[in-house]
C-alpha cells in the first residue's frame, strides 16, 4: 500500500526499534524509509538553543541500529532541533513520504488535555496517512516478534463504515491508494457496520440490520472490483466497543479510519468516533486525513 515511510520516534515510544526490522518492512513493500527524531530546544536566558550534543547522540543511536539495511532499500536518518510537531510536518514535506509512523500511548480525555499529544496535534494537520502504534506493545516485542508484525502491517485491515458521505469518500481514498500501490493477493479487508443500539427504534428503518448489510455489500463491491478479498460484518451495539471487539475477533493488523471536518477531532465538546479509536485501540490505527 505504501513505498515511502517516515518513522518518527522520541525514543520513549519504541518506534526506533523498527530499525531492527527493516528487511521485514521491505517485505511489506517499503523501498524508502526515513527515521526521524526531534530534539527539544532548550532556553538559555530566554534564547532558544539546540543541544548539538543531543542531536549528535540521537543520530548516532539511530544510525547504529539501521547500519545493516538490505540492498535495494533506501534508509536515512534525520535529527533536528525544535518543536516536535512542527519538525515532523516539515520532514513529511521534505521526505516526500506516503505514510508517517507515530507512537501514542492509550489516554483518556483528561490526561490528553493536561499533557497534550504530539500525535493528536498532527492528526488535524498531516497531509499524509498516519500509522499510529502503541509504545506499550512495540517496546515489549522481541526483535523476532517485531519483524513478524512488520511483515503484516497492512495485510488485514478493519474498516468501519456507516453509509455516510464521509465513509464513501474514505473508501474512494482507500481505493485510490490501493490502485496506486496494489497489495499482494493475500491481503484481506473487513468492512464493519455497527448499528447503534442507543438510537430510538422509531428513528430507525423497519429493518436496520438488513438494510445496513445491503448497503455494506454495495460498498464492499467497490473494493472487490480491484480483486481484493473483502468480508462484510454488521453488528448492533456501541460503535467503539464493537469496533475494538471486531479487531480482536478477526485478527486484524490495523484499523483503517478517517475523519471529516477540520478541527472536529480536537473539539472536546464534539463527539468523534475516530478520536476515541485513536485513544483506546491497542491495535495500530491507520488514519487517513480528510482533504477538503
Amino acid at each position: 500500500m505504501f513505498h515511502q515511510a517516515l518513522i518518527s520516534t522520541d525514543f520513549e515510544d519504541g518506534l526506533y526499534r523498527l530499525g531492527y526490522a527493516i528487511p521485514s518492512l521491505a517485505e511489506s513493500g517499503f523501498t524508502d524509509i526515513t527515521f526521524f527524531h526531534s530534539v527539544p530546544v532548550e532556553t538559555d536566558r530566554s534564547v532558544p538553543k539546540v543541544d548539538e550534543e543531543a542531536v549528535h547522540l540521537a543520530r548516532e543511536r539511530l544510525e547504529d541500529i539501521i547500519h545493516q539495511a538490505p540492498a535495494g532499500i533506501d534508509v536515512k536518518v534525520v535529527v533536528n532541533g525544535g518543536r516536535a510537531s512542527s519538525n515532523i510536518l516539515q520532514q513529511i514535506k521534505a521526505s516526500g513520504c506516503e505514510v508517517v509512523f507515530l507512537g501514542m500511548p492509550t489516554r483518556n480525555i483528561l490526561s490528553e488535555r493536561l499533557f497534550g499529544s504530539t500525535t493528536m496535534k498532527l492528526v488535524e494537520q498531516t497531509p499524509v496517512p498516519m500509522l499510529i502504534m502503541r509504545p506499550q506493545l512495540i517496546s515489549t516485542f522481541t526483535t523476532q516478534e517485531l519483524s513478524l508484525r512488520c511483515r503484516n502491517l497492512f495485510r488485514y485491515l478493519l474498516i468501519p463504515y456507516d453509509g455516510t458521505a464521509g465513509s464513501n469518500e474514505f473508501l474512494e481514498t482507500l481505493k485510490a491508494r490501493i490502485q496506486n500501490n496494489p497489495p499482494s493477493a493475500d491481503h484481506r479487508y473487513w468492512l464493519l457496520w455497527v448499528v447503534e443500539d442507543n438510537i430510538r427504534r422509531e428513528l430507525q428503518s423497519d429493518r436496520p440490520l438488513v438494510e445496513a448489510q445491503e448497503q455494506l455489500e454495495q460498498a464492499a463491491n467497490t473494493l472487490r472490483e480491484l480483486n481484493l478479498k473483502v468480508e462484510t460484518v454488521v453488528v448492533e451495539g456501541d460503535p467503539l466497543e464493537e469496533i475494538l471487539r471486531a479487531a480482536d475477533r478477526y485478527d486484524i493488523g490495523a484499523i483503517a479510519t478517517s475523519s471529516r471536518g477540520i478541527g472536529g477531532l480536537l473539539r472536546w465538546s464534539v463527539p468523534s468516533l475516530t478520536r476515541e479509536i485513536l485513544r483506546h485501540s491497542w491495535h495500530p490505527v491507520l488514519y487517513f486525513p480528510h482533504h477538503n
